[in-house]
């Protein structure tokens, strides 16, 4: 049986965890912060490595939920889009299926949604999902349209409205352990 190829995507240094699975090829892509790097970066890694799932991993903001929690997201919603969906603009990407079809994160926990934008969000405000980003959506994005099944693992380094930009940067090396820890832990493998 050949290999499983993941890519696994994280926006900057301290959010890379290296994973360890038997049968499985990882490949890393740095993407950087924003939706706009993200989707070059992500399309011409795909177009190279040709995974069969993009792994995304990294931290989150959120609203309704605490610092350390970890969550497998499977739904995407783009905050900016959404703002003009009166106009018939697709703001959202959904993976179960195509996860589902692949047999990737069966047995995972903490299904959430993120939402993305281009923005760090400081204020406690109504948006839909459990996680909050700059990268997600775009990569979701991608992916759908290139028949790949995606994934984002997000940890939660800040809760919107309690602490600023400066808590993230502080929880960094708190966020790559709890990754680590779900990666390697809880996953158990790719499935």
């Amino acid at each position: 049986m050949e290999d499983k190829r993941i890519l696994v995507t994280f926006a900057v240094p301290e959010e890379l965890v290296d994973i360890k699975w038997s049968g499985v090829e990882c490949f890393y892509l740095r993407t950087g912060i924003g939706k706009m790097k993200s989707t070059f970066h992500l399309s011409q890694a795909i177009d190279g490595f040709q995974p069969d799932l993009v792994l995304n991993i990294g931290t989150a903001g959120s609203i309704q939920h605490k610092e350390g929690d970890v969550f497998y997201c499977t739904q995407f919603v783009d905050r900016d889009l959404e703002k003009v969906k009166h106009l018939g603009l697709s703001y959202r990407v959904d993976m179960t299926v195509p996860l589902l079809e692949k047999q990737f994160a069966q047995t995972w926990y903490n299904e959430g949604t993120c939402n993305t934008g281009y923005c760090f969000v400081t204020d406690d405000t109504q948006l839909e999902g459990d996680v909050i980003d700059m990268e997600a959506f775009a990569q979701a994005w991608v992916c759908e349209q290139k028949g790949i099944p995606f994934v984002s693992i997000k940890y939660i380094t800040d809760v919107v409205g309690k602490n600023s930009v400066k808590v993230w940067k502080e929880k960094l090396t708190e966020a790559k352990a709890g990754l680590n820890k779900y990666i390697h832990e809880t996953l158990g493998g790719v499935k």
